[in-house]
């Protein structure tokens, strides 16, 4: 079997989603859902790194994996991790989808059978979308205060999710805002202070959530870099009495995030944003971290499966992070699906209305768990025509951060 051509397709679902196709002389095709943090480095950065390496691997048998994989590392060795390896993963994983087409199983099956096939899940992004402009087009009710906020935690219970994340929100004349000022979203950076005004306004977030759905259900609140470490840990301390699962945070420095823990009364985790098993390395060896979140579409699912070793021999289980398109849900529900050592998976249950158009299978949701199919690959591919007929938007002239 040899590759024969490959092409990368970007579709509007109120945010781009992105897929990598690979096409092989016998037929098969293998896809997988690529990744960023932001539209514009997905479609720019990634999506030129892939077409430069895939160029190299035309001819290449898709099954050699490893081998594929061990040449595309060398060729980034002076410049490993971030989209380097956010372009491998990408790679590996639609290669992975061949290989398991090939056999006619489900790529589980490839590395040694499904522990579970019903994946749980926690709702992740809680309200986000239902805020500002984001819920009309998402079709979602609009929440404009912090007694709605926390009322449609009800809703997220009702569905049969046991747990949900949350970023920093805060309401006030205007409605519901969020508050992002690492992503250069919201004044803040690049001091990011932790002002009384927002310790108060997550504390009263929390504690409007927690009172909603009482202690039989897990809260996670996520804030991402927007504090330094300081600031972490007194927001650590101010919410230990809602007894968060866990507190998620970002630092990329082991020793910043082992003394973060080491003064935290809540657990953390974090990592989502490093890629390979050598940078997990440290957080994990120093004990710097509780949960580690392992993202399968930006480290591939190999090394995504060489992480959860490393977690493993610490006793640590991982959390899949997962924030996109349904085919990505599927890659992270079959990691999920071989991980002894998996907690709960991420899923953003708040999407468009027309997500499911762009797959050829259902995603199957059944009381709060990802239920996965026997078919051959990831169990779904990506329906071309109707991403062709919703391209990705124009991306919009770079903004500065605010100032």
């Amino acid at each position: 079997m040899k590759i024969t051509g490959f092409d990368t397709l970007h579709a509007d679902a109120g945010r781009s989603f992105s897929f990598l196709k690979i096409t092989t002389d016998e037929g098969i095709t293998g896809w997988s859902e690529f990744t960023g943090i932001s539209e514009r480095n997905r479609r720019t950065v990634l999506d030129a790194l892939i077409r430069a390496m895939m160029t190299g691997l035309v001819g290449r048998d898709p099954r050699e994996i490893e081998r594929i994989f061990s040449d595309l590392m060398c060729g980034i060795r002076q410049s490993q991790s971030g989209f380097n390896h956010q372009a491998i993963g990408a790679i590996q994983n639609a290669l992975i989808d061949i290989a398991a087409k090939a056999l006619g199983v489900p790529v589980y099956q490839l590395f040694g059978g499904a522990l579970r096939t019903r994946i749980p899940l926690y709702w992740s992004h809680f309200g986000g979308v239902r805020m500002g402009r984001n819920a009309e087009l998402y079709e979602k009710p609009l929440i404009t205060t912090l007694e709605q906020f926390a009322n449609h935690a009800l809703d997220v219970n009702n569905a049969g999710y046991s747990a949900l994340k949350t970023k920093i929100h805060y309401f006030d004349e205007n409605g519901g805002n969020s508050f992002f000022p690492t992503y250069g979203v919201n004044p803040g950076a690049p001091e990011v202070n932790l002002e009384p005004s927002m310790l108060k306004a997550i504390v009263d977030q929390m504690a409007a959530l927690r009172g909603a759905v009482g202690d039989d259900f897990d809260l996670i609140l996520d804030i991402n870099s927007n504090f330094k470490a300081d600031g972490v840990v007194r927001i650590a301390r101010a919410v230990e009495q809602f007894n968060p699962r866990w507190l998620e945070v970002d630092f990329f420095d082991a020793e910043t995030m082992r003394a973060v823990r080491d003064r935290s009364p809540v657990s953390i985790g974090g990592c989502e944003m490093i890629c390979t098993a050598r940078t997990y390395k440290p957080f994990i060896v120093e004990r710097a971290i509780d949960t580690p979140l392992v993202d399968v579409a930006w480290n591939g699912l190999i090394e995504a499966i060489r992480i959860a070793n490393v977690a493993d021999v610490f006793d640590l289980n991982v959390s899949p992070h997962n924030f996109t398109g349904h085919l990505c849900s599927m890659m992270h529900g079959h990691y999920s699906a071989i991980t002894p050592n998996f907690q709960i998976m991420e899923f953003d249950v708040d999407e468009v209305p027309w997500l499911g158009e762009f797959f050829t299978e259902p995603l199957v949701i059944e009381d709060g768990e990802l239920v996965l199919n026997d078919k051959p690959g990831w169990g779904m591919d990506v329906n071309e025509d109707a991403v062709r007929a919703r391209p990705a938007r124009a991306l919009e002239k770079f903004k500065p951060p605010l100032a």
